[in-house]
């Protein structure tokens, strides 16, 4: 868990943050993201996963520590967590990759996608082909 921060060091760290990250902090589109989130997984502590995606973006809390942080902090499954924290990763936190990266001086790996299902490929008739004796001659 992150130790706690009076709002005179809140204001501190945000001030040393680059654009891109301060602009995400208090984006409308991110606090969409993160309610959204809540609604599809059932989650009522919508304030509260905030807290923790501020946390992030004001390098308070690792990316890679995001995942069991919300864990135990909304007191939510493994696996719910696991989901929660990709769409956040995916929507919130990928798209600032490189100033989170600069701001943790880490390499930042973008969570594990699903894989994709392959090419629509056609499948071959097990009937043997036949003359279609219905077609009528073009003319």
């Amino acid at each position: 868990m992150a130790k706690e921060y009076t709002k005179k060091q809140l204001w501190e760290l945000y001030n040393k943050l680059p654009p891109t990250l301060k602009e995400v902090v208090f984006s409308g589109k991110a606090a969409e993201t993160i309610y959204n989130v809540c609604e599809k997984n059932d989650i009522n502590r919508i304030s509260d996963l905030t807290r923790y995606v501020q946390d992030v973006l004001l390098g308070i809390l690792k990316p890679d520590e995001f995942q069991a942080t919300i864990r135990t902090g909304l007191g939510i499954e493994k696996d719910v967590a696991k989901k929660v924290a990709q769409e956040i990763n995916r929507f919130i936190f990928y798209p600032v990759k490189g100033s989170l990266e600069e701001l943790y001086n880490m390499e930042i790996t973008p969570p594990a996608q699903t894989k994709a299902p392959g090419p629509i490929t056609e499948k071959k008739s097990t009937t043997p082909k036949r003359k279609d004796t219905y077609r009528e001659p073009v003319q």
